[in-house]
């Protein structure tokens, strides 16, 4: 008797949480566009949930046994769809030349790291190209600083946007660190 064939996508509450955060997008995007006084602030507590729910759906993941090579392969596209949809937004709000360089060292850094690791795996050597402790502090800046350029307005008298700014910048400068790390960590494979 043959055991029914199982879908090779498995759906659980970690991939749902995935699958939410890339549904969150279009309604980052149609908040951020509203005339109202309150959608930039109601689009950063989008973004801001999104953030969440990537930390959630990797603790469920590994808390519950629910990781898949679906999760695994989902998880990445939907930060990096986030992350991408948000710099457009805050580029598009304040066109400054020294802020779309920024924008697109983060975004270019998130593709050519999405490459490498692609291509590591293809060699068997996924494992040398793993996040590290400096990006995962950058996905923390990161991720602070693109809801505070979100909020835009003061705080309890704190500038917001300002500090969402310096956090962009910093996160920039990680994005690098990171990325040479990346390569470090990967030059052998790449040397050959």
């Amino acid at each position: 008797m043959n055991a029914p064939s199982r879908s090779p996508v498995q759906i659980n509450v970690a991939t749902v949480l995935t699958m939410m955060r890339i549904a969150m997008i279009p309604v980052l995007v149609g908040l951020f566009f509203l005339p109202w006084n309150w959608t930039h602030q109601a689009a950063a507590m989008i973004f801001l949930a999104a953030a969440l729910t990537d930390w959630l759906d990797g603790w469920v993941a590994r808390r519950f046994n629910q990781e898949s090579k679906f999760g695994a392969f989902l998880d990445p596209v939907a930060d990096k769809l986030m992350v991408a949809v948000a710099l457009v937004l805050i580029v598009q709000k304040n066109p400054q030349p020294w802020l779309a360089i920024v924008a697109a060292i983060i975004i270019g850094r998130e593709i050519s790291i999405s490459a490498l690791r692609e291509w590591m795996a293809e060699l068997g050597e996924r494992a040398q190209v793993k996040v590290g402790s400096i990006g995962k502090i950058k996905t923390i800046v990161q991720m602070t600083a693109l809801t505070m350029l979100l909020w835009q307005d003061n705080l309890f008298g704190l500038p917001i946007y300002l500090l969402g700014l310096i956090l962009l910048v910093a996160a920039a400068v990680l994005t690098l660190w990171s990325m040479g790390q990346y390569l470090k960590a990967a030059w052998h494979v790449l040397s050959r």
